[in-house]
């Protein structure tokens, strides 16, 4: 199994949509090119920002095919197989291991949840079994989960009890937790910030490695950031990360960095078409007013080297 850190950084792709809101693959190709020459070493597909929660096991496994043949050996693609229904999820495991998959990853179940880490630990070393061969990740975000169980108590025992645990994917503001998991892993274990304007605190504890949806279309802010602040120039690591806060602030205003991003795709020339409900279309006259607020903040010369 390889089980080696990444140290780098890997976007959240969005799932291309057509018109009607059937999956459409065909964008996937330029899609995987653009992240390589923006400097992603890896992609993790059909999570919070791919949908996964709302779209079919077979759909997923459409998806995950096609960014494995897209991807060849220039990407590492992160399969996020998890879900509610743990027999399904073993078979996306099985599915992106056969498939050729860099690694896999789970949330926690967010219907029934766990209650103790022994809990969350029995629901996802089956997961991970499916695909002993690839490192697993496990997705932590209880913003979306409601599962608030701390990672670094997660972690003292999933390390020893899941053969191919790697790491964890740390999408929560609990930085204490997060010191605690830096701290445990040492070189064992990827804890990759998951909030991307919160890079910068993430830096701060230790963290190399982080996955982000505007790493899609912004990269260069963090690959920017990450240098100043191993360069020790804060003064520009900070300003780099209140540029990035500021445009996510713009992309809340127009109903977040999944609805708000897919729209960015489109401007950068990779239509990633609506989401899925119940996440509504995005109009024209938003597209305008989004288009402008982002050009008012300098958006499109910030990323001229990677536009289409």
């Amino acid at each position: 199994m390889n089980n080696k850190l990444l140290n780098g950084f890997i976007a959240a792709p969005y799932t291309p949509m057509d018109d009607k809101g059937n999956i459409n693959l065909e964008p996937i190709a330029p899609y995987a090119e653009l992240l390589v020459n923006s400097g992603m070493c890896g992609a993790f597909i059909c999570g919070t920002t791919g949908e996964g929660a709302s779209l079919t096991t077979e759909e997923r496994k459409l998806v995950a095919e096609e960014w494995v043949r897209c991807a060849g050996n220039k990407l590492k693609i992160i399969v996020h197989v998890g879900g509610v229904c743990q027999p399904e999820c073993i078979n996306l495991a099985i599915h992106a291991s056969s498939i050729g998959a860099y690694a896999i990853a789970a949330i926690a179940p967010y219907f029934f949840k766990p209650v103790t880490p022994e809990d969350l630990i029995s629901f996802l070393k089956p997961i991970a079994s499916g695909a002993p061969d690839l490192p697993f990740y496990y997705y932590h975000m209880p913003s979306m989960t409601g599962v608030y169980l701390p990672v670094s108590d997660f972690l003292l025992k999933a390390g020893d009890l899941i053969p191919s645990f790697a790491g964890v994917k740390y999408t929560h503001s609990d930085m204490m937790d997060m010191q605690l998991c830096i701290d445990i892993s040492k070189d064992r274990f990827e804890i990759f910030n998951g909030f991307d304007e919160m890079l910068i605190c993430g830096l701060s504890l230790g963290t190399t490695s982080a996955v982000g949806s505007t790493y899609n279309y912004m990269p260069s802010i963090y690959i920017d950031m990450k240098k100043a602040f191993n360069n020790n120039d804060m003064e520009r690591a900070r300003e780099l990360q209140q540029y990035s806060v500021k445009i996510i602030q713009i992309l809340k205003n127009f109903g977040g960095a999944l609805r708000a991003g897919k729209t960015i795709m489109e401007f950068i020339g990779i239509n990633c078409g609506p989401c899925r409900s119940p996440i509504n279309k995005m109009t024209n006259t938003e597209k305008v007013s989004l288009k402008k607020e982002l050009t008012d903040a300098g958006f499109f010369k910030a990323i001229k080297h990677i536009t289409m």
